[in-house]
């Protein structure tokens, strides 16, 4: 059966490593017969949550009217979620957090999504040592849990600093075989 996949990024560099890994995932999961949409939260204006609880109120997700009112509607088809993202401070990039905190919008306002699965797609330098991924593994973890959601896969590549240093890993390979996987 099809999946509607929605691919989240969290990269600030345009076909910067993190954007790739999205690009590879997305070719393994049309390959496997999937839709997949890359919606890029950098290039967005997706202000932070200010729980105002007026989530839905006047029509659309947030009462304050900016870019996440254009990705609630994708995050409404979607059946898998996907964050594609670089590691910054141990975790997720600004403009993807600010997206993640505004899904708070849907339990708010009674709606629940119909994701069901959700995959992590990370890499980062690395120079903070073997818990380097920790915090946004414990992130990911914690949302998925709390959204009741089956966790598919996290890959994580460390030593990747410079644009174009996922290509001298296996990344690629393994992002788009996790694409291919999704049945």
């Amino acid at each position: 059966m099809s999946k509607n996949i929605l691919v989240l990024t969290g990269s600030a560099k345009n076909a910067g490593n993190s954007d790739q890994m999205a690009d590879a995932f997305i070719l393994g999961a049309e390959k496997a017969g999937h839709t997949a949409v890359k919606y890029k939260t950098a290039e967005k204006t997706i202000g932070g949550c200010k729980a105002c609880k007026a989530c839905f109120q006047n029509g659309k997700a947030c009462v304050f009217d900016d870019d996440f009112n254009e990705l609630a509607s994708l995050l409404e088809q979607a059946d898998v979620l996907v964050f594609a993202t670089p590691v910054y401070c141990a975790s997720f990039p600004a403009q993807l957090k600010a997206a993640i905190d505004k899904m708070y919008a849907f339990y708010i306002g009674k709606r629940p999504l119909k994701i069901k699965e959700c995959i992590l797609l990370a890499c980062g330098d690395g120079e903070g040592g073997p818990d380097s991924y920790d915090g946004l593994i414990r992130s990911y973890e914690l949302i998925a849990r709390y959204r009741s959601w089956s966790d598919r896969g996290q890959i994580l590549i460390s030593g990747v600093k410079e644009k174009g240093d996922i290509l001298s890993t296996d990344g690629l390979q393994k992002a788009e075989a996790l694409g291919r996987s999704l049945i």
